[in-house]
């Protein structure tokens, strides 16, 4: 039977999905290896934070000999488009146009990204509408 996927992660657990991501496969010791110049973590701390993203349906398990290696079939990338997705569905539509504004007027972008935010908002353009409409349930917002 399949697991569903809890894509609701801490920051911690953020933390060991990069290291999974970057390295393919890997222990819970490559992964204190790793992290530990930015967080100062017992064995334990690690253990508990795979644990958790194992039943979360995240991080798969494969035993080699007397030790686990961890891996994952989700893309960083769409795992993160997700994420943002389910963010996106919490907050007012009209809202959303002023929130990825601020986020990108916060980030240090390429010419090559500015490129194609620009490509992606000409096409936009083409399917915009004059006044984006509340999708929030009467008394949640102040539109």
């Amino acid at each position: 039977m399949t697991k569903a996927i809890d894509s609701n992660i801490t920051d911690s657990e953020w933390e060991v999905m990069r290291v999974v991501w970057a390295q393919s496969k890997t222990t819970s010791k490559d992964i204190r290896d790793i992290i530990e110049n930015k967080k100062n973590w017992k064995p334990a701390t690690t253990k508990t934070l795979i644990g958790r993203l194992v039943d979360k349906g995240v991080l798969n398990t494969e035993k080699d000999g007397n030790k686990y290696i961890y891996s994952t079939n989700l893309k960083e990338s769409d795992f993160l488009k997700s994420t943002l997705e389910q963010t996106f569905d919490n907050i007012c539509n009209k809202d959303i146009g002023k929130i990825i504004a601020d986020l990108i007027s916060k980030s240090t972008l390429s010419y090559i990204d500015i490129e194609e935010l620009e490509k992606v908002l000409e096409m936009k353009k083409k399917d915009a509408v004059d006044v984006v409409p509340c999708n929030c349930v009467p008394g949640q917002c102040n539109c």
